[in-house]
């Protein structure tokens, strides 16, 4: 029995995923093993669960009807399993969560350190990265992000839109002067967040007319956000940063905002996870949380400026 739950598990999760092969990954086999073992579930019940092809797989209308009971049959031992975490065995669910450094730091620390004592059976694994990790192949569960979400794979439950500025310390003001053109600002030292895979030495300016992606430069870039921070108060050139992390900075006079005739493209603030998985109701509630949490703090980084986040 437990070979063939663990051929479920693997159907569902190429079910899921949309791939033999991602299935294969994230469970870490080979994607003919992946294959093979749906092929032993769909030879045991006798049926065609999955339509193969060179270049894609299809569920059938016996793999869809198969898959929506599977995942009754998992909530059922997921709750099995909570119940002996409950009366004293080993935590049984483990969830892993990724969000940005800064705001995992302020933020979603605190709220999975909350939710995991209300839930002792789950063990919660969190990455904080300013990096845009592969969700599928990190096998990720729930993901905070703030950028231009494409992955469709992914049920999104959108925070916020936010306001992006770019800024510099009055030292460095007066020192080089403030951009009045974009020309002017390819002249100046500008920080930024660089990792491999990262778009950010090229920002995206002039919200609501035509966008311009400017193709800035500088002396200094830094894998964290925070760390980009901390040199633009310091006077070493301009930054590019979410409205709400640097609002305090601004009202205090540490940071002035330039060139706002043209000012960067807004980004999402959103919760991703995956829109097949199955979860219990307990992982929906640590989603809203975190969306509880996350607009909370948005909205009193903003009441520094008197400004509002739309409804």
């Amino acid at each position: 029995m437990s070979g063939q739950l663990e051929n479920i598990r693997v159907f569902m999760r190429a079910v899921e995923l949309g791939s033999f092969s991602e299935a294969g990954r994230v469970l870490r086999l080979s994607s003919a093993v992946a294959s093979y073992r749906i092929k032993v579930l769909e030879e045991h019940l006798g049926c065609r669960l999955i339509t193969r092809t060179t270049r894609r797989m299809s569920v059938t209308e016996a793999g869809r009807l198969f898959y929506e009971r599977c995942i009754e049959v998992m909530e059922a031992l997921d709750r099995a399993e909570s119940s002996v975490s409950d009366s004293g065995g080993a935590p049984r669910r483990i969830l892993k969560i990724t969000a940005p450094l800064g705001l995992g730091r302020t933020v979603i620390a605190s709220c999975v350190g909350d939710y995991q004592k209300r839930h002792k059976e789950t063990e919660i694994r969190l990455r904080l990265s300013d990096h845009l990790l592969d969700l599928v192949q990190e096998g990720v569960d729930i993901a905070v992000r703030m950028s231009n979400l494409e992955d469709s794979s992914f049920t999104v439950r959108k925070i916020a839109d936010i306001e992006r500025v770019i800024c510099g310390a009055p030292s460095y003001i007066e020192r080089e002067g403030a951009p009045e053109t974009l020309d002017d600002l390819l002249k100046h030292d500008c920080l930024l967040l660089r990792f491999p895979g990262s778009r950010q030495f090229r920002w995206p300016l002039g919200r609501g007319r035509s966008p311009v992606s400017l193709s800035v430069s500088g002396p200094l870039d830094a894998d964290d956000g925070d760390v980009l921070t901390h040199w633009a108060l310091s006077g070493n050139g301009f930054v590019l940063k979410p409205l709400f992390e640097i609002a305090h900075h601004i009202a205090a006079g540490k940071l002035v905002p330039v060139l706002e005739k043209y000012p960067p493209q807004n980004v999402t603030m959103a919760i991703l996870y995956p829109t097949r998985r199955m979860f219990p109701r307990r992982v929906h509630d640590l989603v809203d949380d975190l969306y509880r949490d996350t607009r909370k703090h948005i909205v009193t980084q903003l009441d520094f400026l008197d400004k509002r986040l739309p409804p």
